[in-house]
């Protein structure tokens, strides 16, 4: 076995919807991979679980993430640089850049979000989202979004 090095311009990158998201790779023997994405302003995701637990690691920028639990406000959490945020399977959450400037974080995540991720991403970015496309990819990828949070 050698070392696998990816320079700092390598790596597969993919638009997903607006996000830059650049594959690092994984780690033999496991199925977690390291995803490099950027978040411009106004992005990020809808509400909803999966079975993948992800941390987040803020390189640059402020990421609010939020956790919904029935019945009450979400729990939102403002991540700067340095901070880490580790979310477990099938808590209910999202992410958005609200911030006015660019966001860009490390994140560790199972392989099937990786496979879900080169199933909508794009060689360029993408303008308005295709939502049909996207909430297909997401039922054969077992990400259910949520109805009860904004």
């Amino acid at each position: 076995m050698n070392l696998d090095v990816i320079p700092a311009n390598g790596g597969e990158t993919l638009w997903v919807v607006a996000d830059r998201i650049r594959f690092l790779g994984g780690l033999p023997g496991s199925n977690l991979e390291l995803l490099d994405i950027e978040v411009p302003p106004g992005s990020g995701t809808p509400p909803h679980t999966h079975l993948s637990p992800e941390m987040f690691h803020i390189l640059e920028g402020e990421l609010t993430v939020r956790e919904f639990g029935a019945g009450s406000a979400p729990r939102t959490v403002l991540a700067g640089p340095g901070t880490a945020v580790r979310i477990p399977s099938m808590l209910p959450h999202n992410y958005s850049n609200d911030s006015g400037g660019p966001v860009r974080m490390l994140v560790l995540i199972e392989k099937t979000m990786i496979d879900f991720f080169r199933d909508i991403g794009a060689a360029e970015p993408q303008g308005e989202p295709d939502f049909a496309k996207i909430g297909a990819a997401m039922r054969r990828h077992g990400i259910e979004p949520l109805t009860m949070a904004a």
